[in-house]
């Protein structure tokens, strides 16, 4: 049989309920320290989904001086360490992040604004002009790509005067290959393999590496300053 504490003195609860309050905005406080500095419009899914349980959860011993304060505290710290755990999956596993967070979506590339595109991010053209407005773009034809990022948000390439409009691709993510990106644009590894060894680097140690149209790679290391070399590309659909 469950016993809960039932004060019946109004003072005793506006004490309970302080004391819930001050432990609660601590935790919540620590528990947001772990989870990052990100703003709500900078959330990946599910980061916001925890955090909306969260708030919700912490409510509950809050508003009730008969509910123990263990009935919010647990499920904050759970949540809590989901996420942690879901963030360092995500970091070490492509496919978690891909499922975790989903993958940029090009939406206007040099053919123009991709329907097939729009139409998997359940938007149409309307919701991508108002994107592109409030990003700072009014004319859709100065902008040679966009690209809706896993946030959300919008990012914009403007076309270029005298040349091609370059858009960089990342090939590498936390010393992993991001195949499907290596596949699109048609990148020979070895040859980005041969630009890292050259400057005594490593896959493993490279943080971010991306190449453009031109075949020019620029690679980023765990430590030292980052670096640029042609690399060997074959075709590819960008």
């Amino acid at each position: 049989m469950n016993i809960i504490f039932q004060p019946k003195d109004n003072n005793i609860k506006m004490l309970l309920t302080l004391i819930k309050s001050i432990i609660t905005f601590f935790l919540i406080f620590f528990v947001v320290r772990l989870m990052g500095k990100r703003q709500i419009g900078e959330m990946q899914p599910f980061e916001l989904v925890i955090t909306l349980i969260i708030a919700e959860v912490a409510c509950i011993p809050m508003n009730d001086p008969y509910i123990p304060i263990y009935y919010g505290v647990v499920p904050i710290i759970v949540l809590s360490f989901l996420q942690i755990v879901f963030s360092f999956l995500s970091e070490k596993f492509v496919s978690v992040r891909r499922f975790v967070s989903g993958r940029a979506i090009t939406v206007i590339d040099m053919h123009g604004i991709n329907y097939d595109n729009l139409r998997r991010l359940n938007m149409n053209v309307s919701d991508l002009i108002e994107a592109v407005r409030s990003a700072g773009y009014p004319d859709l034809s100065k902008i040679a790509y966009a690209i809706i990022e896993t946030n959300g948000k919008i990012c914009v390439v403007e076309k270029t005067d005298g040349g091609p409009t370059l858009l960089p691709v990342s090939v590498v993510l936390s010393g992993k290959w991001q195949e499907g990106n290596v596949a699109m644009t048609g990148l020979d590894k070895q040859s980005l393999l041969t630009l890292i060894s050259q400057k005594g680097g490593s896959l493993k140690n490279t943080v971010y590496a991306d190449v453009r149209q031109n075949g020019r790679a620029y690679v980023f290391p765990s430590k030292g300053e980052c670096y640029c070399g042609d690399v060997r590309l074959s075709g590819g659909g960008w």
